[in-house]
């Protein structure tokens, strides 16, 4: 026997100690990655609760919260399949729920913040977080995403705690989620899925619930399912064979065909009404625009603190909760720079990783308040045990927003009373000209200010002119939006020396008085 086949003997020495060697590797992966469901799951039922809500006094009444927190799921409504038939056809409820992720070619820690965002999403939905499942495998299984044993393994611990619906840390195919829902025997629900479930029960808006619908349905159209004659096809004409003839012709479409009819004419209307919405929104901004008015985007990942922060530098009183996409409605308020100048702050619905393809097609329009403005202040919870890895993925969603990454960015490193000081210093090294603050505390605040003073475009038109006093408002206007070297009240007029935008200097222009 050669040396080759020796070495392949399973009573080859060599390969029995190499055997061994892979059973210590296997063994001591599934123990790391027990370990990491063990911590995920020692924090299960603290998304929402962890340190509690806490408001400042720039935050508000708060009237919306009581609103959320009643819309909250309840005990009782159960998603086993005792018939399997109708999964497809129900409405999702989350309940009681089993986490499942893979750990593949990147580090213990990496697979462990992605389990822990998922709970923490689960929990948001409104679910509770029984137990979880983190397998080491370099790809997943083509058919049921974890392979066949450890499908089995699933379906013993979703029976053993009673859980109703199982989330899996990936988007799946639709047939490995089939594959899987026909294992373990309960609703099988992905990363995606769970995403578009917050975001429905979140949106207020008309257009924010239309753009929500529309990405489900985008998401739902693939994965229509259906079993047994009602979904076979149905002939619309002729039909040969014993007993056919008059009487047997068939409508022409099967139950899932006529399902997936309704759905993309019910995702056409949903468009058509999106696009009407759009000239209101572009109404908007042109007005702001005309006006000079500079615009501010505050965006971020998602519980980043970006609400928190309006209310500080507006006093808006928008929601604020400690909860994943809190906000899905942008928010446009009225703020002061610290030089007095007048500008508009717009608060954006939060990113995550991986965020779905179809929210960021939905919400298109609304991610474009993004590219239009003047500055963005992209905030980022510097107390996250990966920041860097928040940041990488909200500008990975600018990269799919025409002109949002030529749009001049500040980090705001929120949150500076519950960092560690080692994360703040190593952030602002790599992100030179970064900013820290406290939406809380207000430590920072004024910086922030006086950096977004120092950002906003500056007028470009010098005048040197005198008002008429029946023109008061245009002085008002000038006041707001330019910036004066010197006013001084004489017996004719206002007289102005500034510096302001073009339409505001043809007008002043116009309404100056004559000098004879």
């Amino acid at each position: 026997m050669d040396e080759r086949h020796r070495v392949s003997d399973p009573q080859h020495p060599q390969t029995r100690e190499e055997t061994a060697d892979a059973a210590v590797d296997r063994r001591s992966a599934q123990e790391v990655a027990d370990d990491v469901v063990a911590r995920v799951l020692a924090r299960a039922g603290t998304a929402l609760h962890e340190g509690g809500t806490v408001h400042s006094s720039y935050d508000g009444d708060q009237l919306d919260l009581e609103e959320r927190t009643s819309l909250r799921r309840v005990g009782g409504l159960s998603t086993e399949l005792e018939d399997v038939t109708e999964v497809e056809y129900r409405q999702l409820r989350l309940e009681r729920v089993v986490l499942v992720g893979l750990w593949g070619s990147g580090t213990a820690e990496q697979a462990e913040l992605s389990l822990r965002e998922l709970a923490a999403l689960a929990e948001t939905a409104g679910s509770q977080v029984l137990d979880g499942m983190l397998q080491r495998r370099r790809t997943p299984d083509p058919s049921t995403f974890l392979g066949s044993g450890k499908a089995a393994e699933l379906a013993g611990v979703v029976a053993a705690v009673g859980a109703d619906t199982v989330i899996v840390d990936a988007d799946l195919a639709p047939s490995q989620r089939r594959a899987l829902e026909d294992v373990v025997r309960v609703k099988v629900i992905d990363r995606t899925a769970l995403i578009l479930d917050i975001f429905a029960q979140h949106a207020k808006s008309r257009e924010g619930k239309a753009q929500v619908e529309l990405a489900q349905l985008e998401y739902l159209l693939p994965r229509l399912r259906g079993w047994g004659e009602s979904m076979s096809r149905q002939a619309g004409g002729q039909v040969g064979g014993a007993g056919a003839g008059m009487g047997s012709r068939g409508p022409g479409e099967t139950k899932i065909e006529l399902d997936r009819r309704r759905i993309r004419d019910r995702m056409a209307k949903l468009r058509r009404e999106i696009a009407a919405m759009e000239p209101a929104r572009q109404t908007k901004r042109a007005s702001r625009k005309r006006h000079a008015i500079p615009s501010v985007a505050i965006a971020g990942y998602t519980n980043a603190g970006k609400s928190s922060l309006l209310n500080r530098l507006t006093g808006a009183g928008v929601l604020v909760e400690n909860a994943l996409f809190a906000t899905l409605d942008p928010t446009v308020r009225r703020a002061e720079a610290a030089d007095g100048r007048v500008y508009t702050l717009t608060d954006t619905v939060g990113f995550v990783r991986d965020l779905p393809h179809q929210l960021v097609e939905a919400f298109r329009s609304t991610l474009e308040e993004v590219a239009d403005a003047d500055l963005v202040l992209h905030v980022v919870d510097a107390s996250h045990p990966d920041p860097e890895g928040q940041i990488s993925a909200v500008r990975h969603v600018f990269a799919d927003i025409p002109g949002a990454m030529d749009v001049p960015e500040v980090i705001v490193l929120n949150k500076a009373d519950l960092a560690e000081p080692e994360a703040l210093a190593r952030l602002r090294s790599r992100e030179p000209g970064s900013i820290v603050v406290s939406a809380h505390t207000g430590e920072g605040i004024e910086a922030l200010q006086a950096l977004i003073a120092d950002q906003l475009p500056r007028p470009s038109v010098t005048v040197d002119v005198v008002i008429p006093y029946d023109r008061g408002d245009l002085v008002h206007r000038v006041h707001l939006h330019g910036e004066i070297d010197s006013e001084e009240h004489t017996e004719a007029g206002t007289a102005l020396r500034a510096r302001v935008d073009e339409t505001l200097a043809s007008e002043l222009s116009a309404a100056a008085v004559r000098s004879a």
